[in-house]
């Protein structure tokens, strides 16, 4: 099954408009889901938001700052359950509404917990066909993962969306005009999941000055990048972004970009001799960023809903007709 190109929503214009409405102005999604504690192998645990009883399973990694409250997690999921499938949210440690237990949190290049939650997949079901898909940073942490796990990839097939294929290109990008609106906004979620983590266990961080960072690129420096192993912000941004690993992807996987996306500059997205040949990007010139609006106003249609689960059905190995189509 194939998908028309995305045609921006007339009322929409540029990457800004388009990012911003569904964020804030989508009707909201609120598909059938169970919770599931996945306990990790460092004493940690990671929430999992099912939907679906039976059937292929697709897991959604979500973005920084996202959750099963992100307008897009709530509609691929409510798409792929739509398909007959299950999908599975996969939160990032303290994402879900409840701090982790380690002082340790997630990051762009984590990869660690969604090879655990695969290999429990495989081990459970392991006839069930697997896909993923990923948002932003989850996007660069499944072609992260996939770069690195190569042909021993488990998935069928995976798509990547709105990827910061330079972790350190985009958070410049961040710092420069109307996009520092979305540097605060996602700064702000990074300093509130910490102030949560505060009230249940000591932190090495005052929190005046966790409170008074001022972008993201600080607070990589400051908190991120010496939490989690790194030199500093330029050490994780080089060895976090999927960007190397892209050509070592074996796995059918589908990858949907703007060039207008407001959290990156177009150059850092890859030119064709820099993806494997199992790799296709679907490259718009308008979309924004986790946007891709079309329709009218009186009628918006979510057209990544449309194209990923389209995609998926050409790789999975079992028919997947759609049930009742609906648009929000």
């Amino acid at each position: 099954m194939t998908s028309p190109p995305f045609k921006p929503a007339w009322w929409l214009p540029g990457g800004h408009v388009q990012t911003l409405w569904p964020a804030l102005l989508r009707r909201a999604v609120s598909p059938v889901t169970r919770r599931e504690r996945v306990e990790l192998p460092d004493g940690d645990f990671i929430d999992v938001d099912w939907t679906g009883e039976s059937g292929p399973i697709v897991i959604v990694l979500h973005g920084l700052g996202g959750s099963m409250d992100s307008h897009y997690a709530r509609g691929i999921l409510r798409a792929v359950a739509t398909r007959g499938w299950r999908g599975a949210l996969m939160h990032f440690r303290g994402c879900s509404g409840e701090p982790n237990r380690l002082l340790r949190g997630y990051h762009a290049g984590d990869i660690g917990d969604l090879d655990s939650f695969v290999a429990l997949l495989r081990e459970r079901e392991p006839r069930a066909p697997l896909a993923a898909v990923g948002y932003s940073l989850g996007g660069n942490v499944l072609l992260k993962w996939l770069g690195e796990r190569g042909g021993d990839s488990p998935l069928a097939a995976a798509v990547a969306v709105s990827v910061p294929f330079d972790l350190g290109a985009a958070t410049a990008r961040m710092q420069q005009g109307f996009s520092r609106i979305y540097d605060r906004r996602l700064l702000r979620c990074l300093q509130d999941a910490l102030a949560r983590k505060r009230a249940v266990m000591d932190l090495p961080w005052n929190a005046a000055a966790v409170a008074a960072i001022s972008n993201l690129r600080e607070f990589d420096e400051r908190i991120t990048a010496p939490l989690h192993g790194f030199r500093d912000a330029d050490d994780y941004y080089a060895r976090a972004s999927c960007r190397p690993y892209l050509p070592r992807i074996a796995t059918p996987t589908l990858i949907v970009h703007a060039v207008d996306d407001p959290f990156m500059p177009p150059s850092v997205v890859p030119l064709p001799h820099a993806l494997s040949t199992t790799t296709r990007l679907e490259l718009s010139p308008s979309g924004g960023h986790v946007g891709f609006v079309s329709g009218t106003p009186w009628a918006p249609h979510y057209w990544l809903e449309t194209r990923i689960p389209g995609y998926l059905a050409t790789k999975l190995a079992v028919p997947a007709q759609p049930r009742d189509a609906v648009r929000l």
